[in-house]
């Protein structure tokens, strides 16, 4: 029996243009410096809160953090407006959870920096939320990569975390897996450097979501 928890952004989704626009919206309305699109690609995985702070330069997260980050949210809905920001599944990634969901020995989960409205809409939209029994995301845990939402799908899905399998594209998520004690996977089609995710843990590196059913 294996709990495999998929990060969201950069894993199931490609949705770094979504992310870097509503970014660059927010930034502007603070008069910052708009961040660039490889910059952004940097931040993903983090819970918004920290992500921020990293792209203005700062240590710690203070009041103007916070107001940028309310400012994010209340875009959500008006970058989403637009079809060209819809958030598409990366390649073979339908497939491999319907081939995962149909085995008796797996359960399905999430692990994500995105909000519980962010996570909810991406599996709602491509049809994949029945599917995923448990998850945790920015909205109820410390950000990656504390081991909190591995750790927390490990005791609600009743799984040990040796038995659990991170699957994501960030160093982070590869930090995350080995301070809860679980196997990392990293993916060659998001926004990491494969050198970075191996120096920070992976076990494997998969270049199409297939491998990964031999690997669980």
């Amino acid at each position: 029996m294996k709990l495999v928890l998929f990060d969201c952004d950069g894993t199931l989704v490609d949705s770094a243009v979504r992310i870097h626009e509503t970014m660059r919206r927010a930034f502007i309305a603070f008069g910052h410096p708009e961040p660039t699109l490889a910059e952004t690609k940097t931040i993903i995985g983090l819970s918004l809160d920290l992500s921020i702070a990293r792209l203005l330069g700062r240590q710690e997260v203070d009041d103007e953090v916070l107001a940028i980050r309310v400012k994010f949210k209340s875009l959500f809905a008006e970058v989403h407006s637009d079809p060209n920001m819809m958030e598409q599944l990366f390649p073979g990634i339908a497939e491999l959870i319907a081939a995962l969901a149909a085995r008796d020995d797996i359960t399905i989960g999430a692990v994500t920096g995105n909000s519980r409205r962010g996570l909810n809409h991406v599996l709602e939209l491509h049809g994949l939320a029945p599917d995923f029994s448990v998850s945790r995301t920015a909205d109820d845990c410390p950000s990656k990569p504390h081991p909190a939402m591995v750790l927390e799908c490990c005791v609600e899905a009743g799984f040990n975390p040796a038995d659990a399998v991170v699957v994501g594209d960030a160093v982070f998520d590869m930090q995350m897996a080995g301070k809860a004690g679980a196997h990392a996977i990293g993916v060659a089609w998001g926004y990491g450097e494969i050198a970075d995710l191996q120096d920070a843990g992976a076990g494997a590196i998969v270049w199409h979501p297939e491998e990964i059913l031999k690997l669980v």
